[in-house]
């Protein structure tokens, strides 16, 4: 069975209704252990466009299996580091995201180029 971190930038599509996203998310869903992060469902309350995206978004947020723990962030800081990420163009929410995947070894799905270009095939969950 697929465990799966979904990134911001599919959410938005799965929540504009984008067929290829939309129901490729419900079928993981339905068939996969999903996972998120808080910061991701904060981006995407950041960027919600009026009260019926509001609560979509708090309606999934609860219903998430969600990741976080403390030192999480400050762990993948010290990774981002490392790895030279930020030299790279992918900054602490992505960081985060990545260092996440990777420490309960999930994948990650994004459409987001500078997270697939850094991460091992094995954490990428593809369509």
């Amino acid at each position: 069975m697929n465990r799966v971190l979904i990134d911001t930038s599919v959410w938005i599509e799965f929540f504009k209704a984008n067929p290829v996203y939309f129901q490729t998310g419900l079928d993981l869903i339905d068939s996969t252990d999903i996972f998120s992060l808080e910061l991701i469902f904060a981006e995407l309350m950041q960027g919600a466009k009026g009260q019926r995206e509001v609560a979509m978004i708090q309606e999934f947020f609860a219903q998430m299996k969600i990741l976080d723990s403390p030192g999480l962030i400050f762990e993948a800081g010290i990774f981002s580091r490392e790895q030279k990420l930020l030299s790279r163009g992918i900054g602490l929410i992505d960081s985060v995201i990545i260092f996440t995947a990777i420490q309960f070894d999930l994948k990650i799905w994004t459409l987001d180029k500078k997270i697939l270009a850094f991460l091992e095939p094995k954490n990428i969950f593809q369509i």
